[in-house]
């Protein structure tokens, strides 16, 4: 992770869940992550496979230069990688998961700006829609910010954050088979495939091919 707003949102999930695979929404304390409230999204599950932003930040939504409450959070990305996005929060869901991204921004008349996301999962139980807390935040604003909106995201780069994580460096990497990056066949090298993912235990690098 590389953006303040990212470690810090991370650094509180993870004090948070204590023993637990993840923490509830209850459990997460705005004044904590003050600082980085700005740069922060909660997503919801009003159905079981749409994702959608419950709450989020004032920079993200001057991203897009509008509130994005409500919007499903597949549609502010490319056709291309929703496959992905909708892969990815299944697997958050159900194991418990976590991502870090790569995400370029496009506005309309070309212009990008390089953004990273972070998506954290949340516990819950019953029919509690509230699924995900995460962070989606440009490394470095870009200069047309607030005057001209970010129209579609695109994956550049996803890092697989697991539940047994003591800190930023480890954990699992998670190479998407998707249009857009390299498809992968299966492994012979210790990799397992799971929700459309390849999965790497320990390191940092995805061996032996270049992925994305």
């Amino acid at each position: 992770m590389k953006h303040p707003s990212s470690q810090a949102v991370f650094a509180h999930w993870n004090e948070r869940r204590g023993a637990r695979a993840a923490p509830e929404r209850a459990d997460i304390d705005p004044a904590a992550i003050r600082r980085a409230l700005g740069d922060t999204i909660i997503l919801a599950a009003d159905f079981v496979e749409s994702w959608r932003f419950r709450l989020a930040g004032t920079r993200v939504c001057a991203l897009f230069n509008r509130e994005i409450k409500g919007e499903p959070l597949a549609a502010l990305w490319r056709e291309e990688d929703q496959k992905t996005l909708a892969a990815l929060t299944e697997t958050i869901a159900s194991e418990h998961i976590g991502a870090v991204m790569g995400v370029v921004g496009r506005a309309e008349d070309g212009a990008e700006a390089d953004l990273e996301m972070l998506m954290l999962p949340l516990a819950h139980t019953g029919h509690a829609r509230i699924r995900g807390l995460g962070v989606l935040a440009p490394l470095s604003p870009p200069y047309w910010l607030g005057s001209k909106p970010v129209t579609e995201l695109r994956l550049t780069a996803l890092r697989h954050i697991g539940p047994e994580l003591d800190g930023f460096g480890a954990g699992l990497t998670l190479a998407p088979a998707q249009a857009g990056m390299e498809s992968m066949p299966e492994r012979q090298d210790g990799g397992r495939r799971r929700h459309g993912f390849v999965v790497y235990n320990g390191g940092l690098e995805v061996p032996p091919e270049k992925v994305g």
